[in-house]
């Protein structure tokens, strides 16, 4: 995942068996969000909940950190997003996806970022506000 140990980071809503899985290295684990942190991670079952907290997390995501997005894969936990709607969700707050890896049988996770300044971002999934959508 590229977490370096003693990263300030902060989970949301993470399931314990979730977590164990990550085998996330030692990190300086805050449960207040307070000040910056390098690696925010999200778990989330639905696009409401998701557009409601990732706002949030990215407010309080330091220059050059990392918020990940986990969703329970093929609509397990009666969740209604897929790795598309993960996409444009986070596309349509300011942030783009660059890695997406499996956490285990239920749970899938997707790496967002800030978008490099000048940098014109292209994905048939989601467009970054002011910039114009993909070619189909």
């Amino acid at each position: 995942m590229g977490i370096r140990p003693g990263s300030r980071a902060h989970l949301a809503h993470a399931p314990a068996d979730a977590v164990h899985a990550l085998d996330l290295p030692e990190l300086d684990l805050r449960q207040e969000l307070d000040g910056t942190f390098e690696f925010l991670h999200l778990f989330t079952t639905t696009q409401e909940h998701m557009r409601t907290r990732f706002p949030v997390l990215r407010d309080h995501l330091a220059q050059g950190g990392m918020l990940w997005v986990s969703w329970p894969k093929g609509g397990r936990l009666g969740t209604d997003l897929t790795m598309k709607s993960v996409i444009g969700i986070g596309y349509s707050l300011g942030m783009v996806e660059s890695t997406c890896l499996r956490v285990d049988r239920t749970w899938a996770a997707l790496k967002f970022t800030r978008p490099k300044p000048g940098k014109t971002y292209r994905n048939s999934y989601g467009t970054l506000p002011g910039q114009r959508p993909a070619p189909s």
